[in-house]
Parts: structure tokens; sequence; C-alpha cells
């Protein structure tokens, strides 16, 4: 099935509150877990590439002890909520936000000791140039950690999904299944991590739904 695109940037206040309303939590609570069973010590700073309304840094603060979160995308609504989400959970000290196209970091080479990213790749159009930024901030020895949704084989096997995990409130089902569409195989995945110099990154799929690619920088 071809890739099917959505739009970049979800940045309209109903967008962002619609967002903000789906139930993440599960699967926030999976990615940190994933995450932290993927290195001994969760090196600082953290950057979450596509944060959206900062619910992983959050939650990643809470299991996290000690660490710092950078939290940057590129819509503002987002973010505006973001900012609400830190300060009622008190980590304002540990998770800062920024608006910043994950295109074209501002951000020196190896400036994060992790970096992170749970679905912006499928709202990229050209995927390789957010991939290779993540890449290219990730200090030598750092974790790259990246999951994402991975583009079924067909219509049916999206319904499927969206039945499944799209709840029962007709917008976010509709956002899911654009999302669905929108996706990567990982074998596209894989092509790119090869153009960019990552080809030592380990991508499979981690549900039904996702794929995830996590790699240690060597250089």
């Amino acid at each position: 099935m071809k890739r099917v695109l959505e739009p970049e940037v979800m940045d309209t206040a109903a967008e962002a509150a619609d967002y903000d309303a789906m139930d993440h939590a599960e699967v926030n609570a999976r990615f940190c877990e994933d995450l932290l069973a993927e290195t001994a010590a969760l090196r600082s700073p953290v950057l979450d590439v596509g944060t959206g309304t900062a619910l992983i840094p959050i939650e990643l603060c809470k299991r996290a002890p000690g660490i710092e979160v950078l939290g940057i995308d590129l819509a503002e609504h987002m973010l505006s909520l973001a900012r609400h989400n830190v300060a009622r959970a008190g980590f304002q000290r540990r998770v800062r936000v920024e608006r910043v196209d994950a295109k074209a970091l501002p951000y020196e080479d190896g400036a994060f000791g992790t970096t992170i990213s749970n679905s912006i790749v499928h709202h990229i159009p050209e995927p390789r140039a957010v991939l290779a930024e993540m890449w290219r901030v990730t200090a030598p020895g750092g974790l790259l950690f990246v999951r994402d949704l991975v583009r079924p084989e067909g219509p049916a096997e999206i319904e499927r999904l969206v039945a499944l995990y799209g709840g029962s409130h007709p917008p976010a089902r509709e956002l899911f299944r654009a999302s669905l569409h929108a996706g990567l195989t990982i074998p596209e995945v894989e092509e790119i991590l090869g153009n960019i110099g990552a080809a030592s990154a380990v991508v499979r799929m981690t549900s039904d739904r996702h794929w995830t690619l996590s790699c240690v920088r060597r250089a």
C-alpha cells in the first residue's frame, strides 16, 4: 500500500486539544519502559523530537530521577499545552520545550546524550532529513531511540487497528487512521538509515502497529 501523507504540523487549538485528550498513558509508559531497558544509565540532556504536549518527557522524569529533557515541536498550540502539562506535573526545572523544526535542528553535533522520538517520523514528507538530524545531534556513546507507526499492508489491517486502538472519539479515530496511512515500513526505515550512516541501528517490530529503532552511536 502506498504511503499517503498527512499534515506535517497539527497547529490549531482544536487539533492540539484533540491530541492531548487522547489516552496516551499506556503507549507512553511502554515507550519509557523500553527506552530505559536499552541502557543502564540514561544520559542527559535528552532531546525529545516531536514532543507534542510533553507527555513523554513528563513520564520519563517520573521514572528517571535527575535527567533533564528538551522537548521540541513545530506546533505552537501543542507547545502551549506542553508548558501547562509540565507545570502541572511540577517538572519546570527538568523539562524545557522549544519551537524547532526537526528537519533543521539548531544544535551542535553530538549535543545530546540521548535522542528520542515517538510518532513524529510519519508526519514528515521526507523522513530522511529528520532521522539524519537526530543522528547528527546524538553524542558518541549516546542512544538514539525512535518509535513510530508501521504502514499496514492494506485497508483491512488499517481498519482492524483503528477499531482496536482508535478509541471512541471520532476525531481521534480519524487522526489515527491518517497516521497509519502515513507510516513507514521497516525496509523503508532501514534504507534511510543506510543512507545517513546509521546502518548499525536495529529496527524491529515492537507491537502490531509500531516499529522501534535503537542504536548507540559509536562515533
